[in-house]
């Protein structure tokens, strides 16, 4: 039988020749809250809308903007939603359902959206459904239905139908 030794080698470091390495501390982090990240606003209102009444909710809720409340003010004023909270984060709207069963908003559609705008003139106003619908028009005097917006003379940037 042979006998197999195995030596190993252990090299000493002086502690005087490296440099001293820095103490790592766990820093917890601040964690913002941060929300989705949305290209299109006013898309994302129509879309969290139309996603409400299907599913039959009561109420939505939804980051604010200036925009978002102007329409909400407009689908308030037309009889489309129940009612509108604008919080300092979020806007909740309030969905309204005739005789307790059929939504008052039967379809919303995005006209002008960032990859294609669409203009209308004073003279060219939309009419959606023969006049049961509107058409939401963001003029130089602000947001309003296509109706205001062909009584005072305005065109704009089409923004949505709502019927």
């Amino acid at each position: 039988m042979t006998d197999e030794t195995t030596t190993t080698t252990t090299a000493t470091v002086d502690p005087a020749s490296t440099p001293a390495a820095p103490i790592a501390r766990k820093v917890p982090k601040v964690r913002r809250q941060r929300g989705i990240v949305v290209n299109d606003p006013v898309a994302d209102l129509l879309t969290r809308v139309r996603n409400a009444v299907s599913a039959r909710h009561e109420s939505t809720a939804m980051p604010t903007s200036r925009v978002k409340v102007e329409i909400a003010r407009i689908l308030k004023s037309e009889g489309f939603i129940g009612g509108f909270e604008p919080a300092p984060g979020q806007l909740v709207l309030k969905l309204k359902y005739v005789g307790g069963k059929v939504p008052a908003v039967s379809g919303l559609r995005r006209i002008s959206r960032p990859g294609l705008r669409v203009y209308a003139r004073k003279t060219e106003m939309p009419r959606v459904l023969g006049g049961l619908g509107i058409a939401i028009v963001s003029t130089s005097s602000g947001i309003m239905t296509g109706r205001d917006a062909e009584k005072r003379g305005l065109g704009g940037e089409v923004l949505a139908y709502v019927w």
